[in-house]
């Protein structure tokens, strides 16, 4: 019997298992697909960053090259075949790392689906058919989510399509539709944008990535529209159809006047929904949600106490990030140690470009919760290393408290906010006020200046470049 069970191997399981395994907990993963990484490695985070750096070194060869004095011979062309290539290689190295570290660890790994059939014990069928039995005194359950579909749009995986098939298309659309205006639907419509597709992103709601500061959305879309990107907010998708090679998706706007849209692609990017079907939870008794998401305890416990949940398959954001510190905090609590995670220093992050970033309260939930705050922005186009690099779009905004000067919240937008965003969770995690920040020296030229100066401005409007 092992200690530790783990189903799932995407971050928040192999992490999980990994650190169960420090612990010198005795750890199975088991994992349905050939490779081990979940969404994450295979079909998410991973190739679509390595599809969004790809197009992004595209156009700036296209736009910027000639500026910056570096005169190109000939047309500049994409090779979509070379590119999807590269992101496969990308994917499949790292894949190959995750298996490094489960052997380095000691941890056992057995491909298949799994399910359970006790509450300590797990049937696992793998591809051809083979049964095999795991017991464990512990299981975690991490098996992750699948993109969120319409009922209305039929997924045929050639023309209307998850992001999955977005990662492998064999040709740049002329025309794509992207129904959904939130992180997945913005990356990858930009990514076909670049290479030459018209694309048109249909949002029901009456912004884009809902959730974060109105402020971000709001400059995102600005700076999105100007690389000419198309946007139909506030319309309510009805039906989606295809017609040999094109494809119709029919909605109703704000004034509730049907329209319709006309591509030759369309990406389905609604949200993703809690992977749980064929678990077996219900032969264990798990308790569930209306979402289909398993309910836990503050230590991520199901209902049976031995059996745990983590990851996009629990409440929360539907981050690896978020996964990996759940795997983490699980291992940790079976081991008898008592970790904890401050979700609200979970930071979300768009990796368009500009890249959006935030952590902490929005504006709209400070006021929301009539908590008295304020608030010191910056521009990005003020910084000298912005002007250097072409990077003028954005801000970084800080929100702090307005009596103890603790900052709240920090939401930013511009070049390389993916990474600046670390020092804006750090600073929290130590709870540091605006003049804590303000305070310290940041290297110049770079764009964490933006920061202080964000930092300055909280505090009593004292910054020095704008």
């Amino acid at each position: 019997m092992y200690d530790v069970a783990v189903l799932g191997a995407g971050p928040g399981g192999y992490v999980a298992a990994i650190r169960c395994a420090q612990l010198g907990l005795k750890t199975v993963l088991i994992e349905k697909y050939d490779t081990l990484g979940g969404t994450c490695l295979n079909v998410g985070c991973i190739p679509s960053k390595t599809l969004l750096d790809s197009s992004h070194h595209y156009e700036t060869a296209v736009h910027q090259f000639k500026e910056h004095g570096i005169d190109v011979e000939g047309s500049i062309k994409v090779n979509l075949a070379q590119m999807i290539a590269r992101k496969d290689e990308v994917v499949a190295t790292t894949t190959k790392g995750i298996d490094f570290l489960m052997d380095k660890n000691k941890v056992t790994v057995i491909h298949g689906k799994g399910s359970f059939i006790q509450a300590n014990t797990l049937e696992v069928v793998d591809k051809d058919g083979k049964k095999t039995k795991v017991e464990a005194k512990n299981i975690i359950i991490a098996t992750g989510s699948k993109p969120a579909t319409l009922p209305f749009a039929a997924i045929d995986k050639e023309r209307i399509i998850t992001s999955t098939e977005a990662l492998k298309l064999k040709e740049i659309p002329k025309h794509l539709l992207v129904i959904g205006g939130g992180v997945i639907g913005l990356e990858l419509g930009q990514v076909y944008h670049r290479l030459g597709a018209q694309v048109t992103v249909i949002e029901y709601m009456d912004g884009i990535i809902p959730g974060m500061d109105k402020s971000l959305s709001k400059e995102l879309l600005r700076v999105l529209k100007k690389q000419k990107m198309q946007f139909a907010l506030s319309h309510k998708v009805t039906k989606v159809s295809r017609v040999k090679d094109q494809v119709v998706v029919e909605a109703t706007d704000a004034k509730g006047n049907q329209v319709s849209f006309e591509g030759d692609y369309c990406l389905v990017s609604i949200g993703r929904k809690a992977y749980t079907e064929g678990l077996g939870l219900e032969n264990v008794g798990i308790h569930t949600d209306d979402r289909g998401r398993i309910q836990t305890n503050e230590h991520l416990q199901t209902n049976i106490p031995h059996i745990y949940a983590l990851g996009d398959v629990v409440k929360g954001a539907m981050l690896a990030h978020k996964a990996e510190e759940e795997g983490v905090l699980v291992a940790e609590i079976i081991a008898g140690q008592k970790p904890h995670i401050n979700y609200n220093l979970i930071p979300g992050v768009v990796y368009t470009w500009p890249e959006v970033a935030g952590v902490g309260q929005t504006e709209e939930q400070l006021q929301l919760a009539e908590i008295p705050y304020k608030s010191g922005s910056f521009p990005m186009r003020a910084l000298g290393r912005s002007r250097a690099s072409m990077d003028t779009d954005g801000f970084v905004k800080i929100l702090a408290h307005a009596k103890t000067d603790e900052v709240l919240g920090v939401h930013m937008i511009g070049a390389r906010c993916a990474d600046l965003i670390a020092e804006a969770v750090t600073a929290m995690e130590f709870r540091a006020s605006a003049e804590d920040i303000a305070r310290m020296s940041h290297a110049h030229p770079t764009y964490a200046e933006a920061i202080k100066e964000a930092a300055l401005a909280a505090t009593e409007n004292r910054s020095i470049h704008s």
